[in-house]
């Protein structure tokens, strides 16, 4: 798989089809068995430290002690990186989280938790930003401020490769859209941005059919 500056991925597939293993491979928290990553030329077997720096990721499940609040986690991220605190509150803003600064994450809101793992991966402006399911959670409203924020991230030549199961977020945010099973690509389809709701449809259709499974009632 190849992925320009700039270009969005959606990667699509039933539960288990590879999606999350793939990203977990890119963000070089999961080593190869065979193959290798490049970003910029840069190969994570031979410089790992100066590979990760490009990277951005958001795992699928959160992780943190609850009673630190959403500043001191970003803050603890950010510190990894030497992000200044005024990125810091500009990301906060980005998410709609400056009223809840100084919450404790354990009085957050699964979608507000959601926002808040999104920030960390965002803020230090990677070069690829790997998200693994990123809207779950989400209300239709930060959805769509998602897509727009995606549009934008990736205008300014950040690689966006995403997993989902909104075929519509794929339609709307993705120009490449790779459905995967048991590991591997089974199909690559360009979005030529045209007509979203017809894509989002076709796209849906072939999601369906590609995860039929055998059922016994």
């Amino acid at each position: 798989m190849t992925a320009e500056a700039g270009e969005c991925i959606a990667l699509c597939g039933g539960n288990g089809a590879g999606k999350s293993t793939l990203l977990q491979l890119i963000a070089g928290i999961s080593k190869p068995v065979d193959g290798t990553v490049f970003i910029n030329q840069v190969d994570i077997k031979i410089n790992r430290k100066k590979y990760v720096s490009f990277i951005g990721y958001m795992p699928d499940e959160f992780f943190a002690q609850e009673t630190i609040t959403v500043f001191e986690f970003l803050t603890f991220y950010g510190a990894f990186r030497k992000i200044p605190k005024t990125r810091i509150m500009e990301v906060i803003n980005i998410l709609g989280l400056e009223d809840k600064k100084n919450e404790q994450i354990k009085n957050l809101s699964k979608g507000m938790k959601q926002r808040l793992l999104f920030g960390q991966a965002l803020i230090a402006d990677p070069v690829v930003l790997i998200l693994d399911e990123p809207t779950n959670g989400l209300d239709p409203y930060w959805i769509d401020v998602f897509i727009d924020l995606l549009k934008k991230i990736k205008s300014k030549g950040t690689i966006v490769i995403f997993s989902t199961h909104m075929m519509d977020v794929a339609a709307e945010a993705a120009d490449k859209i790779i459905f995967m099973d048991n590991g591997k690509q089974t199909e690559i389809i360009k979005n030529e941005h045209c007509n979203s709701k017809k894509f989002m449809v076709d796209l849906l259709k072939r999601y369906r059919q590609k995860d039929r499974r055998n059922l016994i009632f």
